[in-house]
């Protein structure tokens, strides 16, 4: 299977919840440094869900695309089950096998919202480890 599936090249070509969100909850970045993917995700929340998600973000097709079906699965999720999210769970969601070589960028929108959720609840940003497995 091609690496960069119909599905991905949509999200990547035409991103979702792309963009600015005024009065966020929680703004958070993260950065992949071995091959430069960053993404800024800008968080509403009420009464312990996410009301609104929006996100920026440069980098490559499976880093942005995954943050862009990722945006779409998190509205309307409790905190919680955002924080209990594992990778396989965006491998899933991408529906395209990821290689080693391509784990952080599959998993840098995941990495990202959990910590921007720990800084929402006053808490220590983690390692992407701790976050996402790696």
């Amino acid at each position: 299977m091609d690496v960069y599936a119909e599905n991905i090249l949509d999200h990547y070509r035409d991103p979702r919840n792309a963009g600015p969100l005024e009065g966020a909850s929680v703004t958070w970045k993260e950065d992949n440094p071995s091959c430069g993917d960053e993404i800024t995700i800008n968080v509403l929340i009420e009464n312990d869900a996410i009301t609104k998600i929006s996100w920026e973000g440069v980098g490559c097709a499976i880093s942005l695309a995954g943050m862009s079906m990722l945006s779409e699965e998190l509205e309307g999720m409790s905190t919680t089950q955002v924080l209990e999210l594992s990778k396989q769970d965006i491998y899933e969601l991408l529906g395209v096998p990821i290689g080693p070589r391509r784990f952080k960028c599959a998993l840098i929108g995941l990495h990202t919202m959990k910590n921007a959720l720990r800084k929402y609840n006053n808490e220590p940003e983690q390692s992407w480890v701790e976050t996402v497995g790696l």
